[in-house]
C-alpha cells in the first residue's frame, strides 16, 4: 500500500467516524454498491481518483452525480474518497469497501460478534471444496455467487454478516474468498480498536484460559483482543497463536519436530 492511499484511508475513516450512529447497514450497503459502481466504470473510477484534478473539483463532481441518489452519510464518505490522493486509481474502491465494514461494525449490537460469523463463515467455506469454488470462481456470475451465499447464511448469522460477505464474493478483485473473510474480521476488530487473534490448541480451552492469554497478549499488543479458536488434535498440547505476520508456537507437535531436526 502507498503512502498515499494510508493517508486517504485515514481521511475516510475519520469521515466515516464523524457520521457517527448514522452510518448504519444501510449506509454501508451503500458504500458496497458505490465500490462496485467505481469498479465497474473505468472512466468514472479515472475522473474521481485523477491525481491531477483539483480536490474540490472531484468533489463537486461526486455532488453533482451523486446528491439524492445516495444519504448523506454514504455521500460525505464518498466525496471525501474522491478528494483524496490514492496511490492507484483502483485503491479508492478497497477504501470504499473498508469503509462499508467499518461502519458495520461501529454500527452494530455490543452483543452481536461479526468477527466469530465470519470466522465460522470462513470454516464453512475451507471444510467444504464445492462451496469454495463456487464463491471464488471467475466463470460464475456474481449474482449466482450472492445467492449462494443468501441460501447459505440465511438464518444462521446476522444481516451484518450476510451484507459482508455479500460484497466479499460480489466484487472479489482477485482475492480469494477466505483471504477476502480474514481481511474483513482483521477490518471489524481493528473499527473495535482491537487486534485478532487466531489462537489454535489441542483440547478446547476454558474461559479462564482464554482470559488469561487474552491479558499476556494485550500487554504485549497494547490493544484489546479478538479470539478466533481453533481446536486441533495433531498439536498434542500447548498452543499456537497467530495475530496479524506474528506467530507463537508453544505445541508440543512443534517441540517434538524441532528435536527431530536436531537429532538429524
Amino acid at each position: 500500500m502507498g503512502s498515499a492511499t494510508r493517508e486517504a484511508l485515514t481521511a475516510v475513516r475519520d469521515t466515516l467516524a464523524q457520521q457517527g450512529g448514522a452510518a448504519d447497514l444501510g449506509v454501508a450497503e451503500e458504500l458496497f454498491s458505490l465500490a462496485r459502481l467505481l469498479g465497474s466504470s473505468v472512466q468514472l473510477r479515472n475522473a474521481v481518483a485523477d491525481p491531477s484534478a483539483e480536490a474540490a473539483e472531484k468533489g463537486a463532481l461526486v455532488e453533482r452525480a451523486f446528491s439524492g441518489k445516495v444519504s448523506a452519510p454514504a455521500l460525505a464518505v464518498l466525496s471525501t474518497a474522491a478528494q483524496q490522493r490514492w496511490s492507484e486509481p483502483g485503491d479508492i474502491i478497497d477504501g470504499l469497501e473498508e469503509a462499508g465494514v467499518r461502519a458495520i461494525a461501529q454500527s452494530a449490537p455490543g452483543s452481536l460478534s461479526i468477527s466469530d460469523e465470519l470466522f465460522e463463515v470462513g470454516r464453512a467455506v475451507a471444510s467444504d471444496a464445492q462451496l469454495e469454488l463456487a464463491l471464488r470462481s471467475k466463470l460464475a456470475d456474481p449474482a449466482a455467487k450472492v445467492g449462494v451465499v443468501d441460501r447459505l447464511l440465511a438464518g444462521k448469522v446476522s444481516g451484518q454478516t450476510v451484507a459482508i460477505v455479500r460484497q466479499l464474493v460480489a466484487d472479489p478483485r482477485g482475492r480469494g474468498i477466505r483471504e477476502s473473510l480474514r481481511w474483513a474480521q482483521q477490518t471489524v476488530a481493528d473499527q473495535k480498536q482491537a487486534v485478532l487473534a487466531t489462537v489454535t490448541s489441542a483440547q478446547p480451552l476454558s474461559a479462564a484460559q482464554l482470559d488469561r492469554l487474552r491479558g499476556v497478549l494485550a500487554k504485549r499488543y497494547d490493544k484489546a483482543i479478538a479470539f478466533n479458536t481453533v481446536v486441533d488434535p495433531q498439536l498434542i498440547g500447548g498452543l499456537r497463536v497467530r495475530v496479524g505476520d506474528d506467530v507463537i508456537d508453544s505445541s508440543i507437535a512443534t517441540r517434538l519436530s524441532d528435536v527431530r531436526l536436531q537429532l538429524a
